[in-house]
């Protein structure tokens, strides 16, 4: 056969017979042939591959994403790369996007953070990509094609659980933000406005379960703290852990509510109350619309977009009572000892009386 016709059936092509196409799959597997990538990049062949932007790899949001786009890629019989964004600097995110870009090559970008959107911005505008991040505001319009979970929703849903169980208010640690607020936070702030409560101050600048038990541990000194919504679980574990130590038990003096559901979340004391994000879903969907970017016409099931879901356990419930004044106790009367069996006096017998008797 020409060497035109066995292109066509490695490329899938449909302008080839059956019986065609089945001859030349089979002389593929009888010499164990492998389709040269590099080589069909240079031809300039179709987008076969695709490079992951990331700048962390151990967060559970990076890491389920990144799990989602490699069952989809291998499913597509895309060739996948990760090039991490090691510091953050304006000079390391351009290298890491330069040295991401290969010929006949795609990008997707975790943007779930401020190297992540860096590096969006850097990639040239003739590169195939699409993006992970947060859920933009109502008048933000991404300028390229990118995927979200509504956090919105399920910050003011989780909110409205914790009034709902009598709080005053809900206080919140949030996760970094490089605009001051995030649509979590939004979520949150609407949550009490609707329902005339005071709004606290939030907190924001950490990730991590070492941030969540150093703010944990300033907000146990209030007793007006009754209730907190945290911006990962992570912050949530350490604050449950700072909790604990100031001797204010979850959830009967504070109640505490995280968010991602991570694995391990069940497995808390209390089991973490939270909101569950599909990440692993996201990544599958990111790369879906990558395919509908490049124009391929490999088939691939796209799954619905997820929706974050509150995931109700241990850790919230009603805030705790007023505290009862303790009564005096009745100081008990004082009672005579009961003597020993061997200091008791000795009996005498009973004096006969001395009056005859008839």
């Amino acid at each position: 056969m020409s060497y035109q016709t066995v292109s066509r059936v490695i490329n899938e092509s449909a302008s080839v017979k059956t019986s065609t196409r089945e001859s030349v799959l089979n002389a593929i597997a009888r010499l164990g042939f492998r389709p040269n990538r590099a080589a069909r990049a240079l031809a300039g062949g179709p987008v076969q591959s695709v490079t992951v932007l990331t700048s962390n790899t151990s967060l559970y949001g990076q890491s389920a994403a990144l799990e989602g786009i490699e069952e989809a890629t291998r499913e597509a019989g895309f060739a996948m790369g990760v090039r991490v964004i090691e510091h953050g600097t304006p000079a390391d995110v351009r290298d890491a996007v330069e040295r991401a870009l290969e010929p006949a090559g795609a990008l997707i970008v975790i943007a779930f953070d401020r190297p992540g959107l860096a590096a969006l911005d850097c990639v040239p505008s003739d590169v195939p990509v699409t993006s992970m991040m947060p859920a933009p505001g109502d008048d933000d319009v991404p300028s390229r094609p990118a995927v979200w979970i509504d956090e919105y929703n399920a910050a003011k849903e989780a909110t409205q659980y914790l009034l709902s169980l009598g709080h005053k208010t809900v206080h919140h640690l949030s996760i970094p933000s490089w605009t001051g607020k995030t649509r979590r936070m939004s979520g949150w702030r609407c949550a009490l406005e609707q329902a005339g409560l005071a709004v606290p101050k939030p907190l924001l600048s950490g990730w991590s379960a070492e941030w969540g038990y150093e703010m944990g541990q300033k907000l146990a000194q209030d007793p007006k703290v009754t209730a907190l919504l945290c911006g990962n679980d992570d912050i949530a574990l350490g604050v449950v852990r700072a909790m604990h130590e100031a001797g204010r038990p979850v959830p009967a003096e504070v109640s505490i509510v995280g968010f991602d559901d991570v694995p391990f979340a069940r497995f808390y004391t209390p089991a973490l109350t939270t909101v569950r994000q599909d990440f692993k879903t996201l990544g599958k969907v990111c790369f879906a619309e990558l395919l509908s970017v490049v124009g391929t016409s490999r088939p691939i099931e796209r799954p619905a977009y997820p929706e974050a879901q509150l995931v109700v356990r241990e850790s919230a419930g009603p805030p705790p009572g007023p505290r009862r004044a303790l009564r005096p106790k009745k100081t008990p009367r004082p009672t005579a000892p009961v003597p020993k069996a061997s200091e008791a006096p000795e009996q005498k017998p009973p004096q006969q009386s001395l009056q005859a008797q008839d």
